[in-house]
């Protein structure tokens, strides 16, 4: 009588199901920000950097002096975004309002997919998925067709080349010195991956031995002199670098700009759920981080809680800085690599990029009426207005409908004073303030937010009357003799 082994067919699996989990998490990411199209294009800054990039285009030259308003015209100026400012502008003539919303979805996408990828070397694919999918969430909300967004791939990979230098007690490569000059082209937060830079050289020579110490922080020197130089290759040179300074040096006048505001806790958020949560993980678990780890948490905490733009940092550096400290500490191991697949990824890539042609040719994204006041502006043009005193929000629409702005979303060309002094005259803490703005800059037009306490203080002042009102915007206009 013979033993006979039974033996059961192994279930066919989708080759779908065989992509790794940075891959999914791309396409997923990029999907779903297009889908949101129109909420990638909720900022007036988007109109003003696609002009700039148009402008650079059309010139064929880089502006140096303000071009846009009539209240710093001629004054200088450096655009420290113009490479993003121009893949906006080409994205945009490409396919419209769908071309720069695609763009900011596509390296959305690929940075949520790089973070997915980094944790999955350290992490079981579901951790590394969750904790990407949680980043995403904080991060929604600065999500937009701007340059920051263009800058996130370079930024994670550059953190990630300087963390794995500093866990295998060596200096980075000088490769990564071109990620950086890429960086100060496209955004100045380039400054940020300085910062970075020294961090990491401090968590360096923590883990070196002894003896290891004096070679390791000559050649981190080395690279931080590279890196510096590397952040003036642009067209500006050294300019960049002072032009993202004098935005950090704007004192009062950030906290008047929304995003540069603090963070608040009187609401539950995202926010506020993640900081109690990580803390309660942190004490329950016991979390051990070396010292110069501990320095690098809570300074992108701080800078979270200082500025609501930087939220995007802490949730996408975090998990960089704990994930190897964590990851030993408890044990845990990543699943083994999946490639992926020639034939299922194409299909996938080729399915969104058919379908973003079709939104593209339907015209379905465009900008929120939020931040563009058409009619009012159309009512403009007819009444023949010629200078604008207008609130923030509506300088970028303005710039895009080539009018003269009084302010726009350049801070650092407008200054502290400048835009305190505004500030004060519209909120009528300085009524006389207000009324000679109208007097010196010879304004024959004001445009402001319904809830702007100058626009109702003109309802009721001789000389003015009101031209367009809705929901959004009144604009009033000097009466006729």
């Amino acid at each position: 009588m013979s033993a006979e082994t039974a033996t059961f067919p192994r279930a066919k699996t989708s080759v779908f199901a065989e992509l790794p989990a940075w891959f999914w998490m791309a396409c997923g990411v990029y999907a779903l920000l297009l889908f949101v199209g129109d909420r990638l294009l909720a900022d007036s800054d988007t109109y003003w950097q696609i002009a700039v990039g148009r402008w650079i285009l059309d010139h064929r030259t880089l502006p140096s002096v303000d071009i846009y308003s009539f209240t710093k015209a001629g004054e200088p100026w450096v655009s420290s975004s113009w490479l993003a400012q121009v893949l906006f502008a080409k994205a945009y003539d490409l396919a419209g309002w769908t071309g720069p919303a695609a763009l900011a979805a596509a390296c959305a996408a690929a940075s949520f997919a790089l973070l997915t990828a980094i944790l999955s070397r350290a992490l079981p694919t579901i951790y590394a998925s969750l904790i990407a999918l949680a980043a995403l969430v904080l991060t929604c909300g600065h999500l937009l067709a701007r340059p920051h967004v263009l800058a996130m791939p370079i930024m994670i990979v550059w953190a990630n080349g300087l963390m794995t230098a500093s866990e295998g007690r060596k200096a980075p490569s000088f490769w990564l010195l071109p990620l950086i000059a890429l960086w100060a082209n496209l955004h100045g937060g380039f400054l940020f991956g300085l910062v970075l830079a020294g961090a990491f050289a401090l968590d360096a020579m923590w883990n070196a031995l002894p003896a290891q110490r004096l070679a390791l922080a000559l050649r981190w020197g080395a690279f931080g002199i590279g890196a510096l130089a590397a952040c003036c290759v642009t067209p500006y040179g050294w300019g960049s670098i002072l032009a993202s300074l004098r935005i950090l040096g704007l004192g009062e006048l950030l906290h008047l700009i929304a995003e540069w505001r603090p963070a608040t806790f009187g609401e539950i958020d995202p926010f506020g759920l993640s900081i109690l949560g990580l803390l309660g993980a942190a004490l329950y678990c016991g979390a051990r981080l070396p010292l110069p780890r501990i320095i690098l948490v809570l300074g992108l905490l701080h800078m979270a809680l200082s500025h609501v733009r930087n939220l995007e940092l802490l949730a996408l550096l975090l998990p960089l800085a704990v994930l190897t400290p964590v990851a030993t500490q408890f044990g845990l191991r990543a699943a083994s690599p999946v490639r992926p697949r020639v034939a299922p990824a194409a299909i996938l890539i080729v399915g969104l990029c058919a379908w973003t042609a079709l939104v593209a040719a339907r015209q379905v994204i465009s900008p929120p009426p939020t931040y563009s006041p058409v009619a009012a502006v159309d009512a403009m043009k007819v009444h023949n207005v010629r200078r604008v005193l207008n609130d923030l929000q509506f300088g970028g629409y303005l710039i895009w409908r080539q009018m003269p702005v009084f302010i726009d979303g350049r801070a650092e060309l407008y200054g502290e004073a400048f835009g305190m002094s505004l500030a004060r005259a519209l909120q009528l803490k300085d009524v006389n303030g207000f009324l000679n703005l109208l007097a010196t800059h010879d304004i024959d037009a004001v445009m402001l937010d319904p809830t702007t306490p100058a626009s109702r203080l003109l309802d009721h002042i001789g000389g003015w009357q009101r031209l367009y009102a809705d929901e959004r915007v009144v604009v009033h206009v000097r009466a006729a003799s």
